[in-house]
């Protein structure tokens, strides 16, 4: 086999390393997700949309007139911007791992971010304000990590 095969191996085996390693993350986020998130997956969707000053976060019902998730959404989503605000990130870490992109610098620089709730009509929103860079660059890298682990379960805005 020539060096230049041997290298397209290598690479073809990589991706699809890559990719069986993203979608077995996706599976276990979606198995897991109930022990952390009071909603079903299936009949939800997570919207991140990054802006300038930090970005939001949405869970929404995926089918209009099936409002049967709407208050455990809502009540998950209060509860959830109480504890962000405080500096509380364990319930991602348990989900997606204390490794996870951003949620260290989150943890440490929640006095510097504004967490705030808005009740949606089909679901509800978290919105992160932040005035420096670098905790600004730990929203999106904690969005990144989410859109990335929660696959078809999210969105990006």
């Amino acid at each position: 086999m020539s060096v230049i095969g041997l290298c397209a191996c290598l690479a073809v085996a990589a991706q699809t390393a890559t990719s069986s390693s993203a979608q077995g993350r996706q599976e276990h986020i979606h198995q897991q997700g109930h022990k952390v998130m009071p909603f079903s997956l299936e009949r939800t969707l997570h919207i991140f949309r990054m802006t300038e000053t930090g970005g939001s976060m949405q869970v929404v019902i995926r089918k209009p007139g099936v409002e049967d998730q709407l208050q455990s959404i809502q009540r998950h989503l209060l509860h959830m911007r109480a504890r962000f605000s405080s500096g509380d990130f364990s319930t991602s870490a348990s989900l997606h791992g204390a490794d996870m992109p951003g949620l260290k610098e989150l943890e440490a620089g929640a006095s510097r971010m504004k967490v705030s709730y808005l009740p949606l009509p089909n679901g509800g929103e978290i919105r992160f304000e932040a005035g420096d860079i670098g905790m600004i660059t730990a929203i999106h890298r904690w969005f990144g990590a989410q859109l990335s682990e929660h696959g078809a379960d999210a969105l990006a805005q």
